[in-house]
């Protein structure tokens, strides 16, 4: 079975939403591998502050099933889709990799680019896999984490209960 990242977000209804997609998310998968939560300014709007955090975890299901049942999960807390991807959301689920996959699967390029591109995907990726290996490149997450541009984007820990 592949382990697979996932991004989790939400800067609408931040603790209920994150806590409900952890708890859905256990459903199927059990045991989780849970990197802390970060407040993070929204990117890309003048939306109010995100929480984002990691989940990692075995999976039977491929690529265009993950991304269903994401959806779902993001459905059921309130997530409405617009043509403005970075609006304020309930919840937002992103599969970062997929084992080691390397390039468009079932339409969906993995790893997601997001890896390299914020902070607030790779700091909580480097936290809780930080000997983990970028599929396309190779580089640790650790590695990769400490040449990023901390300073443009400032993350910041915060204690949510998860359940």
């Amino acid at each position: 079975m592949p382990w697979i990242w996932v991004s989790l977000g939400s800067n609408l209804h931040r603790t209920a939403s994150l806590r409900g997609a952890v708890r859905r998310l256990r459903e199927h998968a059990g045991d989780l591998v849970l990197s802390s939560v970060y407040e993070s300014a929204a990117v890309g709007s003048p939306g109010p502050p995100f929480y984002n955090l990691v989940a990692g975890f075995a999976t039977e299901l491929g690529v265009a099933d993950l991304n269903r049942w994401f959806h779902a999960i993001e459905a059921a807390f309130g997530r409405q889709r617009s043509a403005d991807k970075n609006a304020p959301r309930t919840l937002d689920l992103d599969l970062l990799t997929y084992g080691g996959a390397v390039g468009v699967i079932d339409g969906y390029a993995l790893p997601r680019d997001e890896i390299l591109r914020y902070a607030f995907v790779l700091g909580p990726l480097a936290e809780v896999a930080p000997n983990g290996r970028h599929p396309a490149n190779g580089q640790a997450y650790a590695e990769l984490w400490s040449a990023f541009p901390k300073g443009e984007q400032r993350l910041r820990v915060v204690p949510v209960d998860l359940g």
